[in-house]
């Protein structure tokens, strides 16, 4: 069985969504379809999970929110019109919007993700209704229906081991075509809980595992996974095959076409991802597998939005138990950190700046008082960059090309660091020269003679 997602782009209105359908039925071995909210249709549009979170803000503020409203369902309505879908869902889909405002208007974390659902749940039932409408049996059944239990944790639900095989069972009793909506799960109670934003790959890879599907098809509007950011490199190297772990290296550091949470489900199972076009499907893409022949550099990538916050102290390595006591200091400001490349009396704690509330000077503050520490100081507006490769272990100077090429375009690095897995390679740059930096580590792997 052929398990196949399809994101934004590829259901942002009827002539995509038909394009969709005639992948989806071209195949027996194609039951089961996972479907995105509405995506952006040309580049000024609104995705329709921007205009949701646009209808929660009027709602939360009690300020009137019809237009809002109305301007999601017009999208809806431009689809059914379009496609055309000769029963309109339109008034099931305004009061479905009705009941969440109104069952949750006291429960904004609650609140926000019901109605965040609304953008994959309701075109997931436009897109069932469709295929039926054209003589297909297709089932539309929501995560509450196939029981996909997740944790209680708005905006960043995770899957509860239990419901592989609930999930399982209800596919196996459902005959024909299915169509899912992506993005969300249900807590024991019923309520709606979402996965982080991307998260219909999560539900992908939870209905791939929960079936044992041969390969998992997650369709984007590109054909497959690139060595570089396109919008930065030009007609940059196609990447024909990458392991989960490459994968997970370069969506970390700012790779957007797969999320990188959807392949813990995938892991264990060793179940191979297949990156699509949904507008060239007869192109290979690029196969996400556990292992493959090691290569070398197979890509690099950079996202920005980082601090670094140095601490130094005066025989810290001697110290026993000074790691643990800063790493508890982060559990009770709820923060993750990312990296923490340290020497023998200094350590540096590499995290996201959106995980600080206003509260880095309170932090700070903490971390001298409670850890006694000699200094402590801050570096903002940092980017971090990965070259990533499963063969880089064993090719001499691959480092060196690196530290070279951003000798030769004067570019300052803030720190290196090498994961015991030797798959990647970290550096710590600044923000400004970021896209540079790409573009010079590109250049040196995949231009130079």
């Amino acid at each position: 069985m052929i398990v196949c997602k399809f994101g934004g782009s590829s259901v942002a209105n009827a002539a995509q969504i038909k394009k969709v359908l005639d992948i989806l039925n071209e195949s027996d071995n194609r039951k089961i379809a996972i479907v995105s909210a509405p995506g952006k249709r040309y580049t000024a549009d609104i995705k329709v999970t921007d205009l949701l979170i646009q209808l929660y803000n009027k709602v939360i503020l009690s300020e009137k929110y019809d237009d809002e409203k109305q301007r999601i369902l017009d999208r809806f309505r431009s689809i059914e019109e379009e496609l055309p879908l000769k029963n309109s869902l339109l008034i099931k889909f305004n009061a479905q919007l009705e009941q969440y405002i109104n069952q949750y208007h006291n429960q904004p974390l609650r609140l926000l993700d019901a109605l965040k659902s609304t953008g994959e749940d309701f075109n997931a039932q436009i897109i069932a209704a469709f295929n039926c409408q054209n003589g297909i049996k297709t089932t539309y059944l929501s995560p509450k229906d196939i029981k996909m239990i997740v944790s209680d944790e708005p905006g960043n639900a995770i899957i509860l081991e239990k419901s592989y095989d609930l999930i399982n069972s209800m596919i196996q009793n459902t005959d024909g075509k299915i169509i899912i909506p992506g993005f969300f799960g249900v807590n024991y109670h019923g309520d709606i809980v979402t996965f982080s934003r991307g998260g219909s790959d999560i539900t992908g890879a939870i209905l791939s595992r929960s079936v044992q599907a041969e390969v998992y098809e997650n369709y984007t509007d590109v054909s497959g996974i690139f060595a570089a950011n396109p919008t930065i490199i030009d007609n940059p190297a196609a990447i024909h095959n990458l392991t989960y772990a490459e994968m997970r290296e370069l969506s970390y550091a700012g790779f957007n076409v797969f999320h990188d949470e959807a392949l813990m489900p995938l892991y264990k199972e060793g179940i191979p991802v297949n990156i699509k076009n949904t507008n060239n499907p007869d192109h290979p893409g690029t196969m996400i597998t556990k292992s493959r022949e090691s290569t070398g550099v197979v890509g690099v990538s950079c996202d920005t939005g980082f601090v670094s916050i140095n601490i130094t102290k005066y025989l810290m390595n001697r110290e026993i138990g000074f790691t643990r006591r800063l790493l508890t200091i982060l559990e009770d400001y709820q923060i993750s950190y990312e990296h923490m490349p340290s020497g023998i009396d200094d350590l540096s704690i590499i995290i996201r700046k959106n995980q600080f509330n206003n509260n880095l000077n309170t932090l700070l503050n903490e971390i001298q008082t409670t850890l006694h520490v000699d200094e402590i100081t801050v570096e903002k507006d940092i980017a971090i960059l990965m070259v990533v490769g499963l063969g880089m272990k064993t090719l001499i100077g691959t480092a060196n090309k690196a530290t070279e090429a951003f000798k030769q375009h004067h570019i300052n690095l803030k720190m290196i660091n090498q994961g015991s897995s030797e798959i990647s390679m970290m550096f710590g740059i600044c923000e400004s020269d970021a896209d540079q930096a790409v573009k010079a580590i590109y250049d040196a792997y995949f231009t130079a003679s």
